[in-house]
């Protein structure tokens, strides 16, 4: 049988969650996803994890400089713009089609009824065609 997941819940009080939640948005990081981390790092170091700020940490702090493909942080806020303008662009194309279907099939009505089209200067050399008529006879 494969590893399955199991769920721990426990309490805490206000002010730690909401300190946590900070730290978990300043790591752009789910609260859950923090506590995974912890756990895992807990269990590869048998209980013997120590919490140091990062400025005293030894050694560099952003060895990304070593890794290919180079990884690029992006703010959560630009992520959701992004989103966001994909699904206007969207609803656009999809407005787009729909006046385009709008625009054929107004183009077929007019090409359909073009017969019953009355050309106002035809009318014209209709009624000067008429005066003429009356005037010579």
């Amino acid at each position: 049988m494969g590893n399955k997941n199991k769920t721990i819940s426990f309490r805490v009080n206000e002010d730690d969650f909401e300190s946590l939640r900070e730290i978990a948005e300043e790591r752009d990081l789910s609260l859950s996803a923090v506590f995974r981390d912890y756990v895992d790092m807990l269990v590869a170091h048998d209980g013997q994890v120590e919490v140091v700020p990062e400025h005293e940490l030894d050694g560099p702090v952003d060895e990304s400089d070593d890794e290919f493909p180079p990884k690029v942080t992006v703010p959560k806020s630009f992520v959701r713009e992004h989103e966001r303008l994909e699904l206007e662009a969207d609803h656009l194309r999809e407005q787009l089609d729909e006046y385009k279907q709008y625009a054929t099939h107004l183009r077929e009505r007019v090409d359909d009824d073009a017969d019953d089209v009355i050309h106002l200067e035809d009318l014209d050399r209709e009624k000067d065609e008429q005066d003429e008529t009356l005037h010579l006879g």
